[in-house]
């Protein structure tokens, strides 16, 4: 890689760009070059970044939103100006829905560009107007000394508050002009933000008297997936998630609920917690596919946007922080505290009772108690004999504690396997078609397997809900903006930031098509990658929902193309699969087999 300077010296904008991204340790770019953008390309190979180019700049910006998810490092995107940009306009606007650290660097018309149109190439009026309305922030830079400032403005909000997406545009003249910079401009290092120590001290005394809890996890939940299982255990409370919290509790555990919002069986359960401890969720209508719900507990909120406090579904206990030390933090209050178990009592101990069905009470042994009974030692006469009596009352408490607390997790256990049954038994009729089809998936892939998802009926109903993932898995889904043609480019990023994990795109008919070009990305980059597409002959929610509605369905209806046909054109491999036993066949040899395969399962078959 170059020498990065550290006196002032002649660069042009394009290398001052490229400079200041691997200073920020990027190594990854996804985009297509254009006539404006080519003193960017230029410098890429000198300074250690390397470019994947997909087919068009949407599936540019979803790839390096999957490449953000999966490897934990802001995605990178340039664009060429105009048409280009606002190509990468929806796989922005599906980054800030979903808070993913994406940047995107363009250039734009020269500083001195009049206001009144020239006829120059790509021109419109105002590039930054137009992404202001998808990114946090879209800024214009007026000098290739400002580039490393603004590249860092950028990378600081990636790290030290919720990360969304950014827009740079570099003016053309600026991106050849070679101008004096001196040493490039770093985000400063930042320790996580930490919730103000009373209102972590009301979150531990609400956990410690709930006597109905529940977690609720959101994508911001993801960095904090340990101690969520430590405090879910430790209260004996049912886990529920949102899309982009999928799997962050292993959706096989007997406390987990699995993405089940949407549920109004849960709904009706959360709605009657007495604490729900929310964290990194907007509890919001793409999340429950309704209306906020009307919680009659107390709400703990942890996420590292304050504007969440306030939200549509604000919080009775505001913890603004990082997830992972919030909750390690508030781990460390209640336990420091002493659960009491809903009831009053002296500090330090606890009145078990045992829990009913479907509620909970735990009550864990404490560290003092423990103490207490290992260090009693040899003594004379009336101090043994006492030492000896507190001795046996510790240990009898922590017998108690350790069976209600036991008694606590099976009622707990109880609970969410009867709000399972009654979740499935809701959408039983609609959603049995897909469920052997992801039984096969699921017991073909590896447990670390990254699924990538459109927003297809298949997706939504099928996977998210019924396809379960553990903590070392991820399933990537376009919640929120809920753009179409994410699931194929998405698997590219995924694949490119883990190339020795499987990778696997699930998508519908009518969605892939929104992208199938990229098809001829993994072909060329040779990659592993199956692509399961379920065929319902068109865009079916809508047909659905036309027919609810009792319209007679229009637009809806694609003549039928043969997809892994179209695959093999584009350089892949095609199979047709007509029942999970052919699916988990093809999908076992596609995983190991260069370049994409797609792998239809027709519609009516799996009806």
């Amino acid at each position: 890689m170059s020498e990065l300077p550290t006196e002032p010296v002649p660069l042009t904008g394009g290398e001052a760009v490229v400079r200041a991204l691997a200073a920020h340790g990027v190594t990854q770019a996804f985009g297509i070059p254009g006539t404006h953008n080519l003193e960017i390309y230029r410098h890429l190979a000198a300074y250690g970044v390397a470019h994947v180019t997909p087919r068009h700049e949407q599936g540019a910006g979803y790839a390096a939103d999957a490449y953000a998810r999966v490897s934990g490092r802001p995605g990178v995107a340039i664009t060429t100006t105009g048409p280009a940009l606002l190509n990468i306009a929806a796989a922005v606007g599906q980054a800030y829905s979903d808070s993913v650290p994406l940047l995107v660097v363009s250039p734009g018309m020269p500083l001195r560009h009049p206001r009144q149109p020239t006829g120059l190439l790509h021109e419109m009026r105002s590039q930054t107007e137009a992404l202001r309305g998808v990114a946090a922030f879209s800024h214009r830079v007026s000098a290739v000394e400002e580039i490393a400032a603004a590249l860092a403005r950028a990378f600081t909000l990636f790290t030290t508050g919720r990360p969304r997406p950014v827009h740079i545009e570099i003016p053309l003249d600026l991106l050849e002009a070679a101008e004096p910079v001196g040493r490039v401009r770093i985000a400063p290092q930042a320790g996580p933000a930490l919730p103000a120590p009373a209102e972590l001290r009301r979150a531990a005394d609400a956990l410690r008297a709930a006597s109905r809890p529940a977690l609720v996890l959101g994508g911001g939940a993801r960095e904090a997936a340990a101690e969520l299982l430590a405090l879910a255990e430790e209260l004996a409370a049912p886990v529920v998630t949102t899309a982009n919290g999928k799997g962050i509790v292993d959706e096989s555990h007997p406390l987990s609920l699995g993405v089940s919002l949407h549920s109004p069986a849960v709904q009706k359960w959360l709605a009657d917690r007495d604490v729900v401890l929310a964290v990194g969720t907007e509890l919001a209508e793409s999340d429950l596919w309704s209306a906020p719900p009307e919680l009659s507990g107390t709400l703990v909120r942890v996420d590292v946007d304050p504007a969440q406090m306030y939200a549509e579904v604000p919080a009775d206990v505001a913890l603004v922080g990082d997830a992972r030390q919030s909750l390690r933090e508030l781990l460390a209050a209640y336990r420091s505290r002493g659960p009491l178990g809903g009831g009053a009592g002296r500090q330090g101990t606890a009145e078990p009772r045992v829990a009913r069905e479907g509620e909970t009470r735990a009550v864990p042994p404490r560290a003092a108690e423990l103490r207490l009974v290992r260090d009693t030692g040899p003594g004379d006469g009336d101090a043994r004999a006492e030492a000896l009596a507190s001795a046996r009352e510790a240990v009898t408490e922590l017998r108690l504690a350790r069976d209600a607390h036991a008694e606590a997790l099976a009622g707990a256990h109880r609970g969410v396997a009867g709000l399972r049954r009654e979740r499935d038994a809701e959408t039983r009729d609609r959603d049995a078609r897909w469920l052997p089809y992801l039984a096969a998936i699921r017991a073909t892939l590896d447990t670390d397997a990254v699924i990538t998802s459109d927003s297809a009926q298949c997706c939504y109903y099928g996977a998210i809900p019924h396809l379960p993932v553990a903590p070392d898995g991820r399933y990537l889904h376009p919640t929120g903006f809920g753009t179409l043609g994410y699931a194929l480019p998405a698997a590219i990023g995924a694949k490119t930031a883990a190339p020795d994990r499987q990778v696997i795109a699930l998508s519908g008919d009518g969605g892939l098509q929104f992208s199938v070009q990229d098809l001829a990305t993994a072909a060329q980059l040779q990659l592993p990658l199956p692509v399961v597409v379920f065929d319902n002959g068109g865009y079916g929610e809508i047909r659905d929902e036309m027919t609810a509605r009792g319209d007679a369905p229009a637009a809806v209806d694609l003549a039928p193309v043969d997809l892994p046909a179209l695959a093999r054109a584009y350089g892949g491999h095609g199979e047709h699969a007509t029942t999970p036993e052919a699916l988990a066949a093809a999908l076992a040899r596609a995983l190991t087999t260069p370049g994409p395969t797609v792998i239809t399962v027709p519609e009516e078959t799996a009806r």
